[in-house]
């Protein structure tokens, strides 16, 4: 199997000092079924005066670090050496129930998906353009939910055109699709919401997409998650019209989108001027040589 070595660093920049208020990063990628990860090392500077691990709501690790004195840098580098499993991303069985679109849940299982079943943000009622996608398609494929899911993700990859933008929250659904063009998220987004008008569970997913060996020129990468009956969590990346396998590393996912955002924080004075560089690396290594050379430069 395919092993990574990512080394993930993100510069903040301030316009003049500024006090740092406890900051949660979420970097750490995912160890689970479909991954594992065989290290990791986190970088902060200035040095935190604490820093905590913890599991969050959604069972990922995230730290929380704290400061002292005033910076006019926050700089921040993750590096990690992870190993994905799935290279058949439809190796699974799907319950009997779960075949055909509306799925009927047991209540058990429907109450502890309810946050990834009701629209992304709480205050709005679900996306109209998003609804009638869903319907549309669910009509197309005779209610077959393998067949929806595949044809969504080809659907938002094939009719919008990509680009990136690097800060910001994600576009509602219904002007990315009015406009066929967004990023990563706000595709993402849009297959999440077209999913839970459809009754399917979803969630919203931060991580790195492998690419090509010699590609320079990367960043972070989004995409979603429904939940299959039978076989759990299942990507699908509506920016590549692919299903998510071995070619993807997850960090987070989160009914919520800014609950998956790798660093969230606040700056004293709060309108100071702020920039953000960044660098991402992701080599194709064999894990022996992956952990040496995560153990050499950590």
């Amino acid at each position: 199997m395919a092993h990574y070595r990512i080394c993930h660093r993100l510069t903040y920049r301030y316009g003049q000092p500024v006090e740092l208020a406890p900051h949660s990063l979420r970097l750490r990628p995912r160890h689970d079924g479909a991954q594992s990860l065989h290290r990791f090392n986190l970088t902060v500077s200035p040095t935190p005066l604490g820093i905590s691990c913890f599991p969050d709501l959604d069972g990922h690790t995230t730290h929380r670090a704290w400061f002292g004195a005033q910076t006019e840098a926050l700089v921040v580098e993750a590096v990690s050496v992870v190993e994905p499993h799935w290279s058949n991303p439809f190796g699974y069985l799907l319950e009997p129930w779960a075949l055909r679109l509306p799925l009927n849940y047991p209540v058990t299982l429907r109450s502890q998906l309810q946050p990834y079943l009701v629209p992304s943000s709480v205050d709005l009622p679900p996306d109209p353009v998003a609804s009638q996608l869903a319907i549309e398609i669910a009509h197309a494929v005779e209610g077959d939910v393998v067949a929806f899911l595949g044809t969504l993700n080809q659907q938002i990859y094939q009719a919008c055109s990509y680009g990136v933008r690097e800060t910001g929250d994600p576009l509602p659904p219904m002007i990315t699709w009015n406009q066929r063009s967004g990023s990563c998220r706000d595709f993402a987004v849009l297959f999440v919401a077209a999913c839970r008008a459809a009754g399917l569970a979803a969630r919203f997913v931060s991580g790195y997409e492998v690419g090509e060996p010699d590609t320079r020129d990367r960043h972070l990468h989004a995409w979603a998650e429904v939940y299959l009956p039978g076989a759990g969590w299942r990507g699908y990346d509506p920016t590549h019209g692919l299903a998510v396998a071995d070619r993807h590393i997850a960090i987070a996912a989160s009914a919520f989108p800014p609950d998956a955002a790798p660093i969230v924080g606040q700056v004293r004075p709060g309108s100071v001027a702020a920039s953000l560089d960044y660098t991402l690396d992701i080599q194709h290594l064999e894990l022996e040589a992956a952990l040496s050379q995560h153990q050499s430069q950590t």
